[in-house]
């Protein structure tokens, strides 16, 4: 039986984390390749919606990265993204997600080494955990209930 690889998904900031990912390859620094990344114009920009939709996809782990405070190609992009991820945690929390499935990291164009680094250790991670199936197990439980409270609308129609 082969040891579980975790599936991750990166949404990362166009301007310097994808910037650093780029010089990880470059620099040919090796890092787990099981991450699929989604470029976002700025990290302000990433509905977290959107992470849901991940784990809800079969994601088992996520990486939100983008630039330094203060170093945000649209100003103040980053400061959004950070207030959200304190208000997402607490989301998290309450839906019962580990919240050391997702990594939030901010990554400059130059520091390709340390994005090897953030993956390298969300994976990790992510691998001690598992794989994450309750999300799923979640998602089609309650599309089963749409589903039947629909049904159950059309019993209701008066004619």
């Amino acid at each position: 039986m082969s040891e579980f690889e975790p599936k991750i998904v990166a949404f990362v900031c166009n301007w310097c984390t994808y910037a650093g990912a780029d010089l990880t390859g470059t620099s040919r620094i090796k890092y787990a390749s099981n991450v699929k990344i989604v470029r976002f114009p700025c990290t302000g920009r990433i509905d977290f919606m959107l992470l849901l939709k991940a784990f809800a996809e079969g994601a088992d782990g996520i990486i939100v990265s983008g630039c330094h405070p203060n170093d945000c190609h649209y100003t103040s992009g980053n400061f959004h993204a950070r207030r959200r991820w304190v208000i997402f945690r607490g989301l998290l929390n309450f839906m019962g997600i580990d919240v050391n499935r997702i990594q939030f990291s901010w990554v400059s164009a130059a520091e390709g080494a340390k994005w090897a680094d953030v993956v390298n250790s969300t994976v990790t991670a992510v691998r001690e955990l598992g794989p994450y199936t309750q999300y799923r197990k979640a998602a089609d439980y309650l599309a089963q209930q749409d589903q039947s409270i629909i049904d159950g609308q059309e019993a209701m129609i008066i004619k």
